[in-house]
């Protein structure tokens, strides 16, 4: 499934909301968990985990107009923790969430420059579009000036390529010859010489089209005797190599990539609990039913069942509501 085609898939969508939705009631069951001493996390859960993210808005409104008190800001003093995390990030509209999560990648000491790549090369055109337009409202700077100032060298311009959404068409044509052409030119700028013609390699990678890529690599695969990927592991390392197999992924497979990031998210020593909200959130309404049937295929084991062994409390039960039923 390429990652191109993964957008317009009902059955992918683990929430849905609630059919016989109504805000106000939701609003106040949300106010009395949250009134006086203590703090009632599972009525928050039940609610929230079980709304899609347009019903959530609704019912801040309701909240707001109810009791003149914004919900996120009331959340936040009430919860704490990876759980507080988790139930802010279904608090804000999709587009400006992942506009916090770069946002939040580029500030301060260091950067992430893995949430900038995830996010960059597996997002649409349009979705990109939309993230930049979020990140200028709430940040009052543009996202692509940002990760310039952030960013050098070969890693900052396959981050702006990316940025340009040039890989999105869905009419599926490929030219076979410009196919031949671009695994030659890849050939020519990796594997044939000593040192290696990066910019060759983030054009072709940002510029063309996911099945005109996929052309490419069956392309390159002939002439060089190797795969795309381990030519990129030998030409390139560090957050560039990053960067273009994170691309090459997305491209074979997107359900397949968000599976991989899950999978470590999870394995292995200490949780990454960035990287497990983020991709469970973002990708509830979109296609987290098929990145949970991929992630099994390729592990064994369901996705369920790793956050049950490696998570806890209202963090882990918020997280198995957002992932429905994997059985």
């Amino acid at each position: 499934m390429a990652w191109w085609k993964a957008w317009i898939e009902q059955e992918g969508v683990s929430v849905k909301g609630s059919p016989h939705f109504n805000p106000d009631p939701d609003a106040e069951t949300l106010y009395k968990a949250m009134k006086g001493l203590g703090t009632n996390e599972q009525a928050i859960i039940d609610v929230l985990t079980k709304r899609s993210n347009a019903q959530r808005q609704e019912i801040a409104k309701s909240f707001k107009a109810q009791f003149g008190k914004d919900l996120t800001e009331t959340l936040k003093s009430e919860l704490s923790g990876k759980f507080e995390r988790l139930i802010i990030a279904l608090m804000y509209p999709p587009y400006s969430y992942e506009a916090k999560e770069l946002y939040d990648a580029m500030k301060g000491l260091g950067t992430k420059e893995g949430v900038i790549i995830e996010i960059l090369a597996s997002r649409t055109k349009n979705q990109l579009r939309e993230i930049m337009k979020a990140y200028e409202e709430d940040y009052g700077s543009s996202l692509e000036e940002d990760i310039q100032a952030d960013t050098s060298g070969y890693l900052e311009r396959i981050l702006v390529c990316l940025l340009q959404g040039s890989r999105d068409d869905l009419s599926g044509f490929v030219d076979p010859g410009l196919a031949l052409q671009d695994a030659q030119d890849l050939y020519a700028a990796g594997e044939k010489i000593c040192g290696t013609d990066e910019m060759k390699f983030i054009t072709i990678l940002c510029t063309r089209s996911a099945t005109h890529l996929m052309r490419v690599f069956e392309e390159y695969e002939k002439i060089a005797n190797k795969s795309i990927e381990d030519s990129i592991k030998s030409e390139t390392h560090g957050s560039l190599e990053e960067a273009m197999l994170t691309v090459v992924k997305c491209t074979r497979n997107l359900h397949s990539y968000f599976a991989e990031r899950l999978y470590y998210a999870l394995k292995g020593a200490g949780t990454r609990d960035g990287t497990l909200i983020r991709n469970i959130v973002s990708r509830s309404e979109i296609d987290l039913n098929l990145i949970k049937h991929q992630f099994n295929k390729m592990y064994g084991k369901t996705l369920s069942s790793m956050i049950m062994e490696d998570t806890s409390g209202d963090y882990k039960n918020a997280l198995l509501n957002l992932v429905g039923n994997d059985l």
